[in-house]
């Protein structure tokens, strides 16, 4: 009953973070760029919760965006996969302790989504990459999406112990023998 709780939550904040993520940030912009806040939603939950739930939120949440806001359908599904992947292998490897490894791990996740997202709508429609314009966009999104993850790491740490209590149960001594 609790693991449905957490998964009825974890979709409620990924509804709040559509609504600030279109409506909010709007207001807030650094030269013209939005954070992308669902990255850092897709990392935590690829962190704490559960492998199944983790692939499983990040693939559905990506397409219901893309049908929402995109016009090719399942890149951000793909790449909310990829992010996912990554955050499971730094749960195996990393600590899950420290705020500058969460945020060296949202500055990963932030430039691998981008590039891919990138080359991934550049490949489809067949634009041509501007590398230039790209970068500086690149930098000022994950420079916001850092400095976010630095105002919500108390509630990050919180409710992933939370989260992993109750999907991963206290498996600690496990990773050792």
């Amino acid at each position: 009953m609790k693991k449905l709780l957490i998964v009825f939550i974890m979709i409620i904040v990924f509804l709040l973070i559509y609504f600030l993520q279109a409506n909010f940030f709007n207001w807030f912009t650094i030269a013209g760029n939005k954070p992308n806040v669902f990255i850092i939603l897709i990392l935590f939950i690829s962190l704490f919760a559960s492998k199944e739930i983790s692939i499983s939120f990040s693939i559905l949440s990506g397409i219901f965006l893309d049908a929402l806001i995109a016009k090719k359908v399942g890149i951000s599904g793909i790449m909310f996969g990829i992010i996912t992947v990554l955050g499971i292998y730094f749960d195996k490897n990393f600590s899950k302790d420290s705020k500058l490894t969460i945020i060296l791990m949202t500055i990963g996740a932030t430039i691998i989504y981008e590039i891919g997202t990138y080359v991934l709508n550049s490949i489809l429609q067949g634009a041509q990459l501007e590398i230039l314009p790209f970068i500086k966009i690149l930098s000022i999104e994950t420079l916001y999406n850092v400095l976010i993850t630095i105002i919500i790491y108390p509630i990050f740490r919180v409710a992933g112990n939370i989260v992993e209590e109750n999907f991963k149960g206290n498996k600690i001594l496990t990773r050792y023998f």
